[in-house]
């Protein structure tokens, strides 16, 4: 292994916890380390077959082991370099079907792991991530060997990552996913059983994982230590038994569904001003603009479901579909899926309060722009309801946009545009720089304007922009 004093080696801000070993960057790329005190199970992981059934599956990132560099040569064993991902996306920005998945792989790799004498010793939400369209395991240190009688140490963490928003969003109101925003390691059990429906009672899983889960809870964490003091000791667990647990958390959670109503957004397409014209003559624009950037990676803003970052994802690059809307974003992933595309990638985002730097030292889950800049951003049909709806200044726009992307591809959408009027019908009109001309000022304070094309059939111009050096 390479001699870890004649590098410089960038350990991942959220990978600190687990004593078996770390992620680091070296050089633009991206490495797991494996600490000697995980020899035992990653030998179990890889020799019983395991890791090759996962990933033949499409259930753990693969990896490969190479000679270095080393981070930390003093505890090195092995040292890994993983598939590289497109993007890291957190639980609080999935649809409810991609935390719903995400769950059910989860469940799936337990119980391949059990098949294997091994079981997950955390099933952390934040272990699988979205990559080529499915979800994927990421951290291929999170398996332990099996030992008969043992519960399922990870059994309270998965029902706080994943059973609780889900039971939430199915149950309640599909917002409450944005709790796992606050509460980084899952939401307690107890908060999720106050806020259910008392109905969610008599549902036999519901009942079980998560009502008396929170009770138990409840209960175990006021009991009094023994006279040694050691802690109450937990019952034994058999193997079928355990089994039968991952069976009955799979069942509960498949029948959580959730339906995305026809909201003011997620139909946008269907009650545009747009003529059929206008929007192929967008397309056209949209393709054309992309060919002359020859991005290598997108992110649509405000992609609602992801009809123009369909024509991104033809160039086989990575294209991420943001909206502020579950409903749209819930609907893109199900289209995605029912066509077993890889991409793009739908996900939950308020630009006006978006993903902020959470955890130890607010650095453990990246910031949205953190995760930046990007190639290319798109912000089409955007950026009046920034503007307008949300008080935003168009140079305070054109700073977020300079932070976000080397090349902006941006619609402005003028005052006598229906879409406009019909945000400013129902308040005061207190916009007298919302013009053309004040756009493009704003804007060319960072950015240069390759190319300003009308949109046939409309009063829209698409623009083409490059952020100055």
């Amino acid at each position: 292994m390479e001699d870890s004093s004649k590098i410089a080696a960038t350990v991942a801000a959220a990978s600190f916890r687990d004593p078996s070993g770390f992620v680091f960057r070296q050089d633009g790329v991206v490495y797991r380390q494996v600490n000697q005190r995980y020899r035992e199970d990653y030998h179990r992981l890889i020799d019983s077959g395991l890791y090759q059934k996962l990933v033949e599956r499409g259930l753990l990132i693969p990896h490969e082991e190479v000679d270095g560099p080393v981070a930390e040569p003093d505890t090195a064993y092995r040292i890994l370099r993983p598939e590289p991902l497109e993007f890291l996306s957190w639980p609080y920005e999935w649809s409810f079907s991609q935390l719903k998945d995400a769950a059910l792989a989860t469940l799936e790799i337990q119980r391949l792991a059990m098949q294997h004498d091994m079981s997950l010793k955390d099933a952390s939400a934040y272990n699988i991530q979205f990559h080529r369209g499915r979800p994927v395991m990421i951290d291929t240190l999170s398996f332990e060997v099996y030992r008969e009688g043992e519960p399922w140490v990870a059994y309270r963490q998965f029902c706080q990552h994943f059973l609780a928003p889900l039971a939430l969003m199915a149950r309640r109101d599909i917002r409450l996913g944005q709790l796992l925003r606050v509460h980084i390691d899952g939401i307690p059990l107890d908060l999720a059983a106050g806020l259910l429906p008392r109905r969610t009672r008599l549902r036999p899983g519901l009942a079980m994982h998560l009502h008396l889960h929170a009770r138990y809870q409840r209960n175990y964490a006021d009991a009094a230590p023994s006279q040694s003091g050691k802690s109450v000791k937990q019952a034994r667990v058999s193997r079928t038994g355990l089994l039968g647990m991952v069976d009955s958390l799979r069942g509960t959670i498949s029948k959580l569904n959730w339906n995305p109503g026809g909201t003011e957004w997620a139909d946008y397409y269907q009650a545009t001003n747009y003529s059929e014209g206008a929007f192929t003559a967008k397309q056209a624009l949209v393709d054309r603009f992309l060919d002359a950037v020859s991005p290598e990676a997108v992110w649509d803003l405000g992609a609602n479901t992801g009809e123009f970052s369909r024509i991104a994802a033809r160039r086989d690059i990575p294209v991420v579909a943001f909206d502020i809307d579950p409903s749209a974003v819930e609907k893109n992933y199900r289209r995605l899926r029912a066509e077993q595309q890889s991409g793009p990638l739908p996900l939950l985002l308020d630009l006006t309060n978006p993903s902020p730097g959470t955890g130890w030292h607010e650095r453990e889950r990246d910031s949205f722009l953190d995760r930046g800049p990007v190639d290319c951003a798109m912000a089409l049909a955007l950026i009046h309801h920034l503007a307008i709806s949300n008080n935003v200044p168009l140079d305070r726009l054109a700073d977020f946009f300079a932070d976000a992307c080397r090349h902006l591809i941006i619609e402005f959408v003028p005052r006598g545009d229906s879409q406009v009027q019909r945000l400013l019908s129902t308040r005061e009109d207190i916009f007298d720089t919302y013009d053309a001309e004040h756009f493009e000022a704003a804007m060319t304070r960072h950015f240069e304007i390759l190319e300003r094309e009308p949109v046939e059939g409309s009063e829209r111009t698409l623009y083409l922009m490059r952020r100055r050096r």
